[in-house]
């Protein structure tokens, strides 16, 4: 931010000064002089105008958005694509408890999944900031009102305000759909309430994705399952069956997204955005104050 702010400083007293000598040529008739000072004017005010607006940038997708359309990498009118969910970290002596992902990839992953909004504020969402549903996955009556969706990239920053205002969708208060849908309803487990505290945020970058070919942005909130001593035992017990269903993994086996160095198991068998609920990640997570706290759920 220091940087920025002296950029924009810095800009703004050689706009001054260029505009002192260029009106110094105007009144003394230096036409070559002038032109030359005026180009050079311009630029100064153009540079200096744009570290303006990158001070208001507090996050780095924020930073990369702005560049790529000023670059003309992305126009205004083109769609990001965006991913926003919620992850559960659920470790036990060291391990993370992993299910396997229903859909497409059959790769192991952390419980959660994409935020569900409503159908009122999915009606807003497409009046205000024109977003359309993401066709790079099957939607289904399931999904239809998951947060992936296109949204332009004009309208971008105003959708995140949005997200982060609302409360016409899921919220951190309960998160209790996914876990049920993927644990309780599976029979793996025989919970009926749980507990969990928010951890924090992983926001990615703007970046062009080489699976779905296009620029997206991906959220996910992580939350810790909180246990009591008869739910971890539960989960213990669970460490030692066999199961199709989920895994307990290690923080380097998440790393290795399954791999296994110096075998002849090279499949890619663990998500690669599993690596997030890592508890050594959570330095990394950005702290949102307003949903610090632990969240009881009855499910």
């Amino acid at each position: 931010m220091h940087k920025k702010i002296g950029k924009c400083f810095l800009y703004s007293f050689i706009s001054v000064v260029v505009l002192g000598v260029f009106i110094y040529c105007e009144e003394e008739d230096l036409t070559v002089l002038s032109t030359v000072f005026g180009v050079a004017l311009a630029y100064a005010l153009e540079i200096a105008w744009n570290s303006f607006k990158d001070c208001f940038d507090n996050s780095t997708w924020k930073e990369t958005l702005r560049l790529y359309i000023r670059k003309q990498l992305i126009n205004k009118e083109d769609y990001i694509r965006i991913s926003f969910a919620y992850l559960f970290r659920i470790n036990v002596d060291g391990k993370y408890m992993l299910v396997r992902n229903g859909r497409g990839t059959k790769k192991y992953q952390p419980v959660g999944g994409a935020y569900q909004t409503t159908d009122n504020e999915k009606l807003h969402l497409k009046d205000v900031f024109s977003v359309t549903g993401d066709n790079k996955i099957p939607i289904d009556e399931y999904s239809k009102n998951d947060y992936r969706m296109f949204v332009p990239a004009k309208n971008l920053r105003k959708f995140v305000k949005r997200f982060n205002k609302t409360k016409d969708r899921e919220l951190v208060s309960d998160l209790s759909r996914e876990f049920k849908e993927e644990l309780v309803e599976t029979g793996i487990l025989d919970f009926d309430n749980i507990e969990y505290r928010y951890c924090g945020r992983h926001m990615t970058n703007i970046a062009f994705s080489r699976h779905f070919q296009c620029y997206e942005l991906l959220l996910a909130d992580v939350v810790e399952l909180i246990p009591t001593k008869e739910q971890e035992e539960k989960l213990r017990t669970l460490m030692k069956l066999d199961s199709e269903k989920y895994i307990w993994a290690n923080e380097d086996e998440i790393k290795h997204c399954g791999i296994i160095e110096g075998s002849e198991q090279l499949e890619e068998t663990i998500g690669d955005h599993t690596f997030k609920i890592l508890e050594e990640t959570e330095i990394k997570l950005n702290c949102i104050k307003k949903l610090k706290g632990r969240y009881p759920v009855a499910l």
